[in-house]
């Protein structure tokens, strides 16, 4: 949204809905832009609504320490308010800014992605088929499938369903004998290269 430097404030007269009385000082006229835009987007400005000491509310102290403000917001749907259980600054937290890291806990319930007896989606290893000598034995593994399952068919008098998991089978044992399943690596969500950065940060200090 940009640097609006946003003071809600105190009062929040006309905008219970979207604001507590928790705030810090008074709003001034970005603030009541913020405070327009949350009540047309149905936003709860999470800072206003949680009592805590004004140490725990000011999200940006000037160079001289004289100057609170509470400038940085955390906003959530009026749908899922309830979901929102605190919003305080942890001024302990090294984020490189003049500004204090502002932190919420919201409780959720999470619905499950498959039921019990259902397995996760696993992918076979298709990358391996830009190789020309793999791309060819899965050729070869594959026609002989196919061939088997014609001469089979031959035989027996099939349905149209078991025609289709015939061919099903034949493409997933190929690609399980030839392919192989995909590995998944897990991601840090922080980088080496970033921690070291701030433990070298915080050795300057």
């Amino acid at each position: 949204m940009g640097d609006l430097n946003a003071k809600v404030g105190i009062d929040n007269t006309g905008y219970e809905d979207i604001m507590g009385r928790h705030g810090l000082g008074e709003r001034n006229e970005n603030g009541e832009r913020f405070a327009n835009l949350c009540a047309f987007n149905k936003l709860v400005i999470g800072g206003t609504i949680f009592p805590h000491k004004r140490i725990h509310k000011a999200t940006w102290i000037s160079p001289d320490h004289t100057t609170e403000n509470q400038i940085d917001h955390i906003c959530i749907n009026k749908k899922f308010r309830r979901t929102m259980e605190d919003v305080r600054i942890r001024r302990g937290a090294d984020v490189a800014s003049d500004h204090h890291l502002v932190v919420a806990n919201l409780k959720l319930k999470l619905k499950k992605n498959w039921t019990s007896g259902q397995t996760a989606i696993q992918r076979f290893n298709t990358a391996f088929l830009r190789d020309t000598d793999k791309l060819n034995e899965f050729k070869i593994a594959l026609n002989n499938r196919f061939q088997a399952l014609r001469d089979l068919l031959k035989e027996e008098e099939t349905t149209m369903e078991d025609n289709w998991k015939g061919i099903k089978e034949a493409l997933t044992s190929t690609c399980q004998e030839v392919l192989g399943l995909k590995k998944y690596h897990h991601k840090e969500w922080i980088s080496t290269e970033t921690l070291d950065r701030i433990k070298e940060r915080k050795n300057k200090k």
